[in-house]
């Protein structure tokens, strides 16, 4: 396995729990201190700094030291790599989809495919 399909591996296992999800939206509109993601959860500040090292390690967060504040800051590059996956297999999905609708299109006997009413 590569190095990219590791680091998608971690990704995608560090987004499929709910609270880190919420995290990750929430450092999306501002960085904060672990103490400050805390606030609006029922759990411990330490359940908390554990979320926050499972997004670390998968990439997704880093964090640096400002005085006495150690924010967490979202990392959008792994977006990227998380949004180029994606993207590669929404074309080939959509390329399936269009090659469908041609051979549909020959079986009703018309040369268009059928627009989507939607």
């Amino acid at each position: 396995m590569d190095e990219t399909t590791e680091q998608l591996n971690r990704v995608f296992a560090a987004l499929a729990d709910p609270t880190r999800r919420d995290l990750v939206a929430r450092l999306a509109a501002a960085d904060a201190t672990v103490g400050e993601l805390a606030e609006p959860y029922d759990m411990s500040l330490q359940a908390i700094s554990k979320h926050v090292k499972v997004l670390e390690e998968a990439g997704l967060v880093t964090r640096s030291k400002v005085a006495q504040r150690r924010p967490v800051h979202l990392d959008a590059e792994v977006f990227d790599l998380m949004t180029k996956w994606i993207e590669r297999y929404r074309r080939t999905a959509e390329e399936r989809y269009r090659r469908l609708d041609a051979v549909l299109s020959r079986m009703s006997g018309t040369d268009q495919p059928q627009e989507d009413a939607s």
